[in-house]
């Protein structure tokens, strides 16, 4: 495919200080577009500048609320279709529904599939995500899907850390493997929570695979969501001993008691990334660190335009 000869970055609502952030990295203006609302509260969309022959990205992670944030998107993608964009790429650095990958129950939906549809259909020609819930998703669609992985960004920090034999933990034996990444990128050693999940967002610890008495220790998950299964985690850990007791994640969606459950917590640290924008009742979390993924999107970006290979980045 010949590159386009120029690029655009445009973005929604969901995270703007992110795209913001991204196109001063590429020393680029974010492209203007208006993203507002009808009286009746439909989504109304227009782009302001010129596209015809472009390649155009789209910085819209489908955060809360998530159907206003993902319907902004596809009229974006329809507008920018219709607009003669060469080349239309959606960058979720977060991407929603992402949990409903499967059917666990009889009669559910796969939602993860239905919105890769839509945003196909809606005319999207390429993905660039991050840290997907479940790598299956990207099997869902039908147009090339790069799922970049915040693991450089939470290293670097980490690595700043001063540990006393540190145990990096998994909550669920669905995360042993990124678990196990980070323990042998760190030189740690790898414990495993088991847990009984009774409904959605409650989690029941059951008892800690590994030994951590003694240990700091580092739980670690793709995203917290209601801090339920963490904050369990963190209370098992105590128990057993451990020293300092901090969490990583790549997604901070924290709703419902989220914020009290930390600060009421065992854990010293929770650190994450700004995939998703905090509003400014999450921002009060005292023991939350935000680190910025801006530099390593900004690169995917780039590559992407230029097309050249993105799994250096990891490397």
């Amino acid at each position: 495919m010949v590159t386009p000869r120029e690029i655009k970055i445009f973005s929604g609502n969901a995270n703007q200080s992110l795209a913001k952030e991204i196109c001063q990295k590429m020393n680029i203006p974010l492209g203007n577009a208006l993203v507002g609302h009808f009286s009746d509260g439909e989504i109304n969309v227009q782009i302001v500048d010129n596209v015809r022959g472009m390649d155009v990205f789209i910085v819209q992670p489908t955060a809360s609320p998530v159907n206003q944030h993902l319907m902004e998107l596809l009229i974006m993608i329809d507008a920018l279709k219709r607009a003669s964009a060469t080349r239309i790429t959606a960058v979720l650095p977060y991407y929603g529904y992402s949990r409903q990958d499967r059917k666990v129950q009889p009669r559910v939906p796969i939602t993860s599939k239905l919105v890769a549809d839509l945003i196909t259909t809606a005319g999207a020609n390429r993905v660039l995500t991050m840290d997907l819930h479940a790598g299956q998703i990207q099997g869902f669609f039908n147009i090339p899907v790069d799922n970049l992985f915040a693991a450089p960004v939470l290293l670097e920090y980490l690595r700043s850390k001063k540990f006393t034999d540190l145990t990096v933990v998994s909550p669920d034996a669905g995360g042993v493997e990124r678990a196990r990444a980070f323990a042998k990128r760190l030189n740690a050693a790898l414990a495993i929570i088991d847990k009984r999940r009774d409904k959605p967002n409650e989690a029941q610890v059951m008892h800690i695979i590994g030994d951590v008495k003694g240990h700091d220790c580092l739980l670690l998950d793709d995203m917290v969501d209601t801090a339920g299964t963490l904050t369990e985690g963190a209370a098992a850990l105590k128990a057993n001993g451990a020293g300092k007791i901090c969490a990583a994640c790549s997604h901070a969606v924290l709703s419902g008691p989220a914020i009290k459950r930390i600060n009421e917590s065992s854990l010293d640290e929770l650190i994450t990334t700004n995939t998703i924008s905090l509003d400014s009742k999450q921002q009060e979390c005292k023991k939350l660190t935000v680190l910025s993924v801006a530099q390593l999107l900004a690169d995917a970006i780039t590559r992407i335009h230029e097309e050249t290979s993105l799994s250096s980045l990891f490397v």
